[in-house]
């Protein structure tokens, strides 16, 4: 029977377990006896590697340009109550969303500005990382898509970072300067709440 030492630690692809010498049969027996287990068709994790966001792990490999955006990225600075039950992932326009389990809403952004405000983050319990798009590029975005996202989300996270020590409106106008069919919209909003 096969080692987990054979196995890349954390998560892995059946494939890489195919290079490390481990075949198809030998990667089941592995799974039945607890040893690792399956996050998604063709996609494991070991169970001795430390607890960490499946849905994330998954998303991020793949697609490795997702970035956690919209309502998933507000609500990660904190800046809405609410908790998004699936998770807003933006990924270069031009880019086929990959089927995925984990619960996951595939939204395409421009290239041109795809990278701009886009942190990278440690996935918990993992050495991987994702895109997170910081609180400014967040609530521009929130702006800019409040046909579909709700004017209602804009605002509520507008509030919230206007609330928070340090907060710069000039900085959120800078970004929204830069993103098409933001600018107006904050300027506006940014004029009724201040």
């Amino acid at each position: 029977m096969p080692t987990l030492d054979q196995l890349p630690a954390g998560t892995f692809r059946q494939s890489q377990a195919a290079r490390a010498g481990i075949n198809a049969r030998s990667l089941y027996r592995l799974r039945d006896a607890g040893k690792i287990e399956a996050i998604s068709r063709g996609l494991y994790r070991r169970t001795d590697a430390p607890t960490g966001d499946i849905d994330l792990l998954e998303i991020t490999i793949r697609a490795p340009h997702a970035t956690i955006c919209l309502a998933s990225a507000l609500a990660r600075h904190g800046l809405i109550d609410a908790i998004p039950a699936r998770t807003d992932i933006a990924i270069p326009r031009g880019q086929s969303a990959p089927i995925t389990t984990a619960p996951a809403m595939w939204h395409q952004f421009n290239r041109a500005t795809f990278d701009l405000g886009r942190d990278i983050i440690i996935i918990d319990g993992s050495d991987q990382t994702i895109g997170l798009y910081g609180p400014e590029r967040s609530i521009a975005d929130a702006f800019r898509l409040r046909g579909t996202e709700g004017y209602e989300l804009a605002t509520e996270a507008l509030r919230a970072w206007l609330g928070r020590r340090g907060s710069q409106p000039a900085h959120l106008m800078e970004m929204a300067i830069r993103l098409p069919r933001a600018q107006q919209p904050i300027r506006q909003a940014l004029e009724y709440l201040t």
